[in-house]
């Protein structure tokens, strides 16, 4: 490699069908100065009749993400946008007595982080109950449960999320489908009700006063979509798996609504910026929340009224009959306006569960059970009609589909919908949200239904090491996260983390993208891995296009919104195990540095 090229990323290609743009990733060439001149010519610039800016970093590595933007090495802003991309010398011209001026020093300047799927409030909430993502055995969790007892009134309602049996270093030896018995939690917990939310969301585990609170008893029967485990003699373990966990939920949730509205106000809005000050740490500035009603949509309108809203935010209406969907689905779409917070065009739905949970829809009976393929959560009736009030009302329809059974079934519904009123999938841009296990025979049918991948690389780190034990050997390496299958057969792949599923780190979402390695330090399948400057797309430009924002965001571009991250290390040069440990240096939303994790690295 010539010595004065610092990093040298190969352009991926730039896809169209029916002229719409399905794929974006950007060559970036950093140049010395000594080869300054061949950046010169690679760079776009924009010069405006007042180019003193607000803002101007320089003496970096500009992955603009924008295939006419590069070999930059600076950026000027004004106000919310990005003013000029070039050269130090070009942007030099944009520096005035009152500019403020960052010195990257070589590190790399890229687009701001856009979290493809993750659920806002849940990810609030989590920061305000007991955090279980972090424990290695159940004992942990009763310990944690046993300290917020001893500071809680008899009665209260005691909750936590996070927990994952697959993590633990030992399951006790009374498990029932890998889960312990709530003995534990009884003794710890008689009078306060506990419901302990699993780390996918689609589990949770209560004592028996939670349980006994929902009424349910040995006689109760398993809801639509949902199961209450039971262990030999019949009786209740505590595992509610799907929609049976929405019996004791709701239970929990009366308990809450009897606090003061100002209280529960307060603790709503909480959510907000505690979930927004963690995503701008972590590099995120947009965020597709995947998704709420429309009475957290009315908190959020007021939150945006306000200049409240931490991150811009992305929402998909979910948890809405079909009814209240066609009632009010015009009122509330919402597209992006000049700096716009917050946008509503897409509805969620949900047709099977996550695989951990054995609520995943297969194709064939699971592996470890065979007495289920899974779940159906939503009938496909149900979302046929939710698809033909998306196509009436100009809204994107995002299917949860885990299971390859899912999958298919949510292509084929698309494509029939889009058959109905002779419309190209490109124009619509439907996602199926997770699309983790994908029969070979559907893979295709993304591309060339115009269908977006919204997937998550950090899963594949984390459910790796225990897939095999759901699936076998033989259908995980055929189904499993099938990312490379995808973007080769020219689908747009979306990347995110699911959080509060798993951790808001887009670096280590991107480090597993790229490497497919488990949290066990071993590979999964992994010639299915995508490269870097795929992986960076799925986190930028993709994301920008999958919300119809590919125009205002997504890339280093003059005249786009000035949201933008700064990385300690080159994203493109580090070796493959240094990407995870690449750290947010700053982080600017609509031209204001929002978190900078080294804040004397600003100068004026």
């Amino acid at each position: 490699m010539d010595m004065f090229i610092k990093s040298l990323v190969g352009l991926a290609v730039i896809k169209q069908r029916q002229g719409l743009l399905l794929a974006l990733a950007i060559a970036t060439v950093a140049c010395s100065p000594e080869n300054d001149q061949a950046s010169k010519n690679g760079v776009s610039a924009v010069i405006v009749a007042n180019p003193a800016a607000d803002l101007v970093l320089r003496g970096g590595i500009v992955a603009s993400m924008d295939a006419n933007v590069v070999g930059a090495t600076a950026v000027a802003t004004n106000g919310h946008l990005i003013s000029a991309v070039g050269s130090d010398e070009q942007i030099s011209g944009w520096i005035g007595p009152d500019t403020q001026v960052i010195e990257l020093d070589g590190r790399i300047l890229i687009p701001g982080l856009i979290e493809g799927h993750g659920h806002l409030m849940s990810f609030g909430r989590a920061q305000q109950i007991i955090d279980l993502s972090d424990i290695r055995s159940w004992d942990q969790a009763v310990s944690r449960v046993a300290s917020a007892v001893d500071r809680a009134q008899p009665g209260q309602w005691i909750f936590g999320r996070g927990w994952h049996q697959e993590k633990w270093r030992r399951i006790p030896n009374d498990a029932v489908d890998g889960v312990p018995l709530n003995r534990s939690l009884n003794q710890i917990s008689p009078n306060n009700p506990v419901l302990l939310g699993h780390a996918s969301g689609h589990a949770a585990f209560a004592n028996d006063a939670a349980l006994t609170a929902a009424g349910i008893t040995h006689e109760t029967s398993d809801p639509n979509g949902g199961t209450i485990v039971r262990d030999a003699e019949g009786r209740a373990t505590g595992l509610l798996r799907e929609t049976a966990q929405r019996l004791v939920a709701k239970v929990g949730e009366a308990y809450q609504a009897r606090r003061p509205e100002s209280q529960k106000r307060a603790e709503l809005r909480e959510r907000v910026l505690l979930a927004g000050e963690q995503a701008l740490a972590h590099g995120i500035t947009s965020f597709h929340d995947a998704g709420t009603g429309f009475d957290i949509i009315d908190l959020f309108k007021e939150m945006e009224t306000a200049g409240e809203l931490p991150v811009r935010l992305n929402v998909m209406v979910r948890g809405e009959s079909n009814a209240e969907l066609a009632a009010k689905l015009a009122a509330y779409r919402m597209v992006a306006e000049d700096n716009d917070f917050l946008t509503v065009r897409s509805i969620k739905k949900q047709v099977d569960g996550a695989l951990g949970a054995h609520g995943a829809w297969l194709l064939a009976p699971y592996a470890d059970l065979p007495s289920t393929a899974g779940l159906v959560l939503e009938p496909i009736e149900e979302i046929k009609e939710t698809a033909k009030l998306a196509l009436q009302h100009g809204y994107q329809l995002n299917t949860h589909a885990i299971g390859d059974r899912a999958n298919r079934e949510v292509l084929s519904l698309y494509e029939q919908a889009f058959a109905t009123v002779e419309v190209e999938g490109d124009a619509l841009r439907w996602r199926i949200e997770h699309a983790q296990h994908v029969d070979p025979a559907d893979v295709g049918r993304f591309a060339e239904l115009g269908v977006i991948a919204a997937f998550q690389g950090i899963h594949s780190a984390s459910d790796g090491p225990w897939i095999p034990l759901r699936l076998g050997e033989r259908r995980s390496e055929q189904t499993s996260y099938p990312w490379r299958d995808l973007i080769d057969s020219g689908a747009v792949l979306v990347n995110g983390t699911d959080v509060p599923v798993e951790p808001i780190d887009p670096l280590a979402s991107l480090y597993a993208t790229v490497s497919r390695m488990t949290s066990q330090g071993k590979p999964f399948v992994p010639e299915q891995a995508l490269t870097r400057v795929e992986a960076l797309a799925s986190y930028t430009i993709n994301g920008a296009y999958a919300a119809f924002e590919e125009d205002v965001k997504g890339s280093v571009t003059p005249g786009k919104w000035a949201d933008l991250v700064v990385l300690s290390n080159d994203f493109f040069a580090v070796e493959t195990a240094d990407i995870a440990r690449l750290q947010i240096e700053m982080t600017i939303l609509a031209g204001q540095i929002r978190y900078a994790r080294e804040p004397s690295t600003q100068s004026n």
